[in-house]
Order: C-alpha cells, then sequence, then structure tokens
C-alpha cells in the first residue's frame, strides 16, 4: 500500500558531480552538487543546478562554461572538502590536480575518470537554483574505462553519490 509523504522529499540516490569554473580573471573553482541530468541526445546537453548563493553560480553565469567533472567513490573526502569551503575566501583547487579543458576555459579534475566540457546554451530560474543547459562540447574518460566502441563503461566506475 502506498501512503502520501511530504513533498520536500527529492529522488535519491542523488547523483553527485562535482562542477568546476573559471572566472574572467583566470581563478579556478569547483562545487559538488546533486542536481545533474541528460536533458537531450542531440545536441547533446547536460543539465545542472545551482543556488545563485553559491560562488560558482557567479562565475558560471559571467563565463557561460563549466565543467561535469564525475567521480568515484574514493573521491568522497576531497569532494566534501569541496562541498565545505567556498572558493571566494580560498583557492579549493591550489592542491588538487587540474588540466585546462581542450574546448571550454574551465579546469579538468584529473583524478575524475569521467569529465564532460559544457558550454551554456540556456539558463532558467524556476526556484530557489539556477537550471545551466550545457551543450557537451567534448568529453574525456579514463581510458581503462573506455570500451572498444570508444562508450565509457559505467558500470566499471564505482561512482560517487550522496
Amino acid at each position: 500500500m502506498k501512503i502520501e509523504v511530504d513533498t520536500s522529499n527529492y529522488i535519491q540516490p542523488e547523483p553527485c558531480v562535482i562542477v568546476s569554473c573559471r572566472d574572467k580573471k583566470g581563478k579556478d573553482n569547483a562545487l559538488p552538487i546533486g542536481f545533474a541530468a541528460n536533458v537531450s541526445f542531440e545536441p547533446r546537453i547536460i543539465m545542472i543546478a545551482i543556488i545563485d548563493i553559491r560562488y560558482s553560480h557567479s562565475i558560471i553565469t559571467e563565463s557561460g562554461e563549466f565543467v561535469v567533472n564525475i567521480a568515484r567513490e574514493d573521491y568522497r573526502d576531497t569532494m566534501n572538502y569541496l562541498g565545505g569551503t567556498s572558493g571566494r575566501d580560498i583557492d579549493k583547487l591550489e592542491n588538487i590536480p587540474t588540466v585546462d579543458g581542450d574546448v571550454v576555459d574551465a579546469p579538468l579534475l584529473v583524478d575524475c575518470p569521467v569529465n564532460f566540457e559544457c558550454t551554456v546554451i540556456e539558463s532558467v530560474t524556476p526556484g530557489t537554483h539556477t537550471v545551466f543547459f550545457g551543450r557537451v562540447d567534448k568529453v574525456h574518460c579514463d581510458e581503462e574505462y573506455v570500451d572498444e566502441d570508444g562508450l565509457i563503461m559505467w558500470d566499471k566506475i564505482d561512482v560517487l553519490q550522496n
């Protein structure tokens, strides 16, 4: 038998991605978020949602670019650090290995096995969070997780979840 529950419940398990970005002055930042999803096959579009009080929100609004980094479970301590400090106050990525994106002006987190470089094509604020729709411009994946057809073997990655 089903019963009604409070509407404050949301879909679980919640994916956890780490969004990285770079402001116009070259300062990098990263933020773990739970509101992320695929939106379209063609063009390939990912959506992320960030509340406007987060430092990354203003960076992505200004730059129009971001990277969605998919982490493994063994990255949980780093994810907690990135979520528990503000890039307004410190350089959160100072001791975290990054490389520059090939297409977007934002860092990729090297220790995350999958990285999606995205360009914002639209944004909307339907409630507490701004939803940024990002066209996927390039996908990077650690070689060990790619099959012979060039597809990511998601079942081989112990993907971090909230």
